[in-house]
């Protein structure tokens, strides 16, 4: 029945915004050029990989070896693609994601590679649920570029804080999901993108601590990895 649902929501929002698909590739094309889409390996179903498509909001120049997260005015960004992010029409060709079967309309949001290594001990769990294109995360974390700011290390920021956030409230959620809270999730979703609003709202003190726990993990597994020299008495 999810699948179904899937199925069909993805046909008919692709029908029903086929005139702002068109806009907006004529505007992508107009500003920049080709490609359109932008893709990337992610991060699927138990691990799986697949390719993720979404409007390409940055310029055509910006090699596969910048940063994985787009931060708050971001000057890979075009001026196109700042409409896109505000709007999150950049994420509509993940309809013909969900039509592959690689996402779901609800699901965790599929992570990049270059966060893979955040995948280890409970947080595997969040791989054995196919991703999506909305979700309670994808609800809470609404402007997740806005959090960035201020962060030396945006990158120990988000595998410090924010993946842990959100692996737990996806854990959260998850486990115990229904048809039915899908389908408020969608609902909410919608809103959350109307009102560009997020719910996260992270105190300093907060974020020291989370990067303080996870500093130390750090150094603990490395002290694990280091072996013992064998003495020679």
């Amino acid at each position: 029945m999810r699948r179904l649902l899937d199925i069909v929501i993805s046909l008919s929002a692709l029908v029903i915004l086929s005139p702002v698909i068109i806009l907006v590739t004529l505007a992508i094309a107009l500003e920049t050029g080709r490609p359109i889409l932008f893709s990337q390996m992610r991060i699927g179903h138990n691990g799986r990989p697949f390719r993720m498509y979404k409007f390409r909001k940055f310029r055509c120049d910006c090699g596969p070896d910048g940063s994985p997260l787009t931060l708050e005015n971001d000057d890979r960004s075009t001026k196109v693609g700042k409409i896109l992010m505000a709007t999150k029409l950049d994420e509509v060709p993940q309809f013909l994601n969900v039509l592959r079967g690689d996402m779901a309309i609800v699901g965790p949001r599929p992570e990049s590679f270059a966060f893979a290594d955040c995948f280890s001990g409970p947080y595997m769990e969040v791989l054995k649920y196919k991703p999506g294109i909305v979700g309670p995360t994808q609800i809470a974390f609404r402007n997740e570029s806005d959090l960035y700011t201020g962060h030396p290390d945006p990158g120990a920021f988000y595998r410090a804080v924010l993946f842990p956030m959100k692996a737990d409230m996806d854990l959260q959620y998850y486990s115990r999901r229904t048809l039915t809270t899908d389908i408020a999730c969608m609902f909410k979703a919608a809103i959350a993108v109307l009102r560009r609003a997020s719910s996260i709202v992270l105190s300093s003190s907060e974020v020291k601590s989370r990067m303080e726990f996870h500093a130390a993990n750090i150094a603990h597994k490395s002290l694990e990895t280091v072996t013992p020299e064998r003495s020679n008495l």
